[in-house]
């Protein structure tokens, strides 16, 4: 359960930084997303639905597989680099959540490579 909550909040904190990044730079306003944000939003949350770490799914920035295809890597990087110091001021408990949950992932990652290694 409690995993099934921080895999909401990451989705709320990217959808956060989308909107961040989005209403500065394609001039959208209140929780509305140009089609090529919404379209990045969609591919981002499909990534955290289908990553090979849940339930113990780390923090993308820490993740050791990258799941993402260059193109989409890149343009979400931005949206990250662009966001991510606003988020403070703007979504100050999900960003410190989400802080807190990256320091986490070392034992999330090693937790999962301790469980391939047993199906191996």
């Amino acid at each position: 359960m409690q995993e099934a909550k921080r895999i909401i909040r990451e989705k709320k904190t990217v959808q956060h930084m989308m909107l961040i990044y989005c209403h500065h730079h394609h001039d959208t306003r209140g929780e509305t997303l140009c089609d090529e944000c919404s379209a990045l939003l969609s591919y981002a949350n499909a990534r955290i639905d289908k990553c090979t770490f849940l339930p113990d799914k780390p923090t993308c920035k820490n993740c050791v597989v990258h799941c993402y295809a260059p193109q989409k890597r890149e343009a979400i990087k931005e949206v990250m680099r662009y966001a991510g110091p606003r988020m403070l001021l703007r979504a100050p408990i999900l960003t410190i959540r989400h802080l807190l949950d990256g320091r986490k992932d070392d034992e999330r990652v090693s937790r999962f490579q301790k469980k391939k290694q047993h199906r191996a």
